[in-house]
């Protein structure tokens, strides 16, 4: 049914260790929003779960033939999973026999939906409950399919990984969750996201994509959560009040709901001042936060917020809404607003632009909390509850 690809030699006998399965079939290398949050996610364990923990065998299943993890056996399925209906058929349906064809012991579903048919101890990860609090900002289908399975799948779950305290509390809230069962395991950064100090590549970076010398930066899939139109209104009032001589640059990939994004920019007249790169590829990370004078998150709602804690790690002081998670991201490291006043916004961005030494600090207190929530950590803490799931099932 599947065809089998073995990535690299494994230190130890796999018959002698238990065996992990994760689903992988949502990690994307295309350029698009596809390849943003839950994606990175799932690249971070696979890279580094291997680096903490060999004491376990890993196999990730995929439908990307030409995908390799070192540390992974990948089992590649002929299904085109890249279509959600045929995915999500996989999932519940092939998935089960897989894992039973495999000999996995504990299966990780790492995005929301886990196999409900399998006999194995099932973790799952939830980032957030945002199709529950936020409905109407989700295509009909895709909301109704992420409400019933991931309640289905949280019931079936052994244990339940959030991203943060703010999942966390949703996940007892609104799936009636004991508290026991879910483990807070915060998602982290690489090395590869640390301040890019080198003039010549950020000049580079500039001229291939006509950014300006100086730029306020946002990085976000472009979706109603997370609160563009509020960044498009602080800038219009910027434009309005002071000779700013920023560019507001929101780079992403596109989600849905994204087209009343230029409408609004025209209705400002701020076709000069904003400007849309689109997607940008995971290696460029470094470049883009460094070269920003400024980050800015308003989010309305976040599982945990992965762009804010790649800025502070590059070096960018970051503002940030303050709701769900994104305090517990920041901390006191960077500005937290409410994200429905453009107003506040305007001003605090006007405030930190004017201010260098209050840039400077929050760059260092941004470098300082990111040095603690790294992927190492982040697999640790998720190869010690396997092995927690595995004793207790034992």
């Amino acid at each position: 049914m599947d065809n089998d690809i073995q990535s690299t030699e494994r230190p130890r006998a796999a018959a002698q260790r238990p065996t992990v399965g994760l689903n992988a079939h949502l990690l994307s290398r295309s350029l698009t929003y596809r390849n943003a949050g839950v994606s990175r996610y799932i690249h971070g364990l696979m890279t580094h779960l291997p680096l903490v923990d060999d004491s376990l065998a890993y196999v990730a299943y995929t439908g990307d033939p030409d995908l390799r993890v070192r540390g992974w056996q990948m089992r590649v399925s002929p299904w085109r999973t890249e279509r959600p209906p045929a995915r999500i058929l996989w999932e519940q349906a092939a998935q089960p026999w897989a894992l039973r064809r495999d000999k996995v012991d504990l299966v990780h579903a790492p995005v929301y939906v886990g196999p409900l048919a399998t006999s194995r101890p099932l973790v799952v990860t939830v980032h957030d409950l945002s199709f529950f609090r936020y409905p109407e900002l989700f295509p009909k289908g895709n909301r109704l399919y992420l409400q019933r399975f991931t309640r289905l799948s949280a019931q079936r779950a052994a244990r339940l990984i959030a991203d943060s305290q703010s999942t966390r509390r949703d996940m007892q809230e609104i799936l009636g969750l004991s508290r026991s069962r879910v483990d807070v395991i915060y998602p982290g950064v690489g090395p590869e996201m640390q301040p890019v100090e080198d003039a010549g590549r950020l000049a580079a970076l500039r001229a291939r994509y006509g950014l300006p010398e100086r730029f306020i930066l946002c990085i976000a899939t472009l979706e109603p959560r997370k609160n563009i139109l509020l960044l498009l209104e602080a800038m219009a009032r910027l434009c309005e009040r002071t000779d700013l001589p920023h560019r507001l640059v929101i780079a992403g990939g596109k989600g849905w709901f994204y087209e009343t994004l230029d409408a609004r920019v025209q209705a400002l007249g701020l076709q000069e001042r904003v400007q849309f790169p689109g997607f940008v590829p995971d290696d460029e990370l470094p470049l883009w936060y460094s070269a920003a004078e400024l980050f800015v998150y308003p989010s309305r709602y976040e599982g945990f917020g992965l762009p804010p804690l790649e800025a502070m790690a590059c070096g960018a002081p970051v503002i940030v809404s303050d709701q769900s998670s994104l305090p517990e991201v920041v901390g006191e490291a960077g500005v937290q607003l409410p994200p429905d006043d453009p107003d506040l916004w305007a001003e605090a961005i006007a405030e930190l632009l004017e201010a260098p030494a209050r840039r400077a600090a929050l760059r260092e207190a941004g470098l300082l909390r990111a040095q603690g929530l790294s992927w190492l950590a982040t697999a640790r803490a998720t190869a010690e509850l396997y092995h927690q799931v595995l004793h207790d099932e034992a």
